[in-house]
């Protein structure tokens, strides 16, 4: 079967919603972007789509506190799941977005990939390994993108980037780590020939479908 690759530009906003009960059907293919509030999800986001408010950027971290939902086209979806790990906001409302976290990794069926963005000075912290240890207990594929790369020089950029790697070995998963930055369109090529492999997965009751012959 050939790969087919998609039109990111043509992603548009579908809905917020607090929790997985009220998104849409568990059907079709999800990827979901997770991080930090300062992690720079947003950014990466409308860099990915070619658009520059797709996702809402802010100066203060911690706006994005729904799960949003954009289509890329009919079954096939990008999640921008609310930031995490901003100090400022209180204890119950990060309580609330923990386990909206939760929930959606171990129990939304369409979830197929997991992007974990994380600023490439700053990265895996606590609740960024919490993040990739749901994903993995869950055999969902990660995808961690250290953001801002631009900030370092070449060397630094390189250093940080084999660092995270060879630690995120630990988690016994299926774990690709790269560079990433909105500013300077770096690994924006990679971040988009992931997401192709994983919406061109073909979803398991489509397969059992084929193989009854209906």
């Amino acid at each position: 079967m050939t790969s087919q690759t998609y039109n990111y530009h043509m992603t548009h906003f579908v809905m917020s919603a607090p929790d997985i009960r009220h998104l849409p059907s568990d059907e079709g293919i999800e990827v979901a972007f997770a991080g930090r509030s300062n992690a720079g999800k947003s950014s990466a986001l409308n860099t990915l789509t070619q658009q520059k408010s797709l996702a809402r950027t802010s100066k203060t971290p911690g706006r994005t506190q729904l799960i949003n939902l954009f289509e890329v086209e009919p079954g096939i979806r990008l999640v921008d799941l609310p930031g995490y790990g901003y100090a400022q906001v209180p204890e119950e409302m990060k309580r609330k977005w923990q386990k909206a976290l939760g929930e959606y990794l171990q129990m939304r069926n369409s979830l197929k990939g997991l992007v974990v963005l994380m600023d490439i000075r700053h990265p895996l912290k606590d609740l960024d390994r919490q993040m990739v240890s749901w994903a993995v207990a869950v055999g969902t594929p990660v995808m961690l993108l250290l953001t801002k790369c631009d900030k370092l020089s070449s060397g630094a950029r390189q250093a940080q980037v084999k660092m995270v790697r060879e630690t995120v070995k630990e988690f016994m998963g299926n774990i690709q780590v790269e560079a990433f930055s909105s500013l300077k369109k770096v690994g924006v090529d990679k971040l988009t020939d992931k997401l192709n492999t994983w919406f061109n997965e073909i979803p398991p009751e489509v397969l059992q479908d084929e193989i009854s012959g209906e």
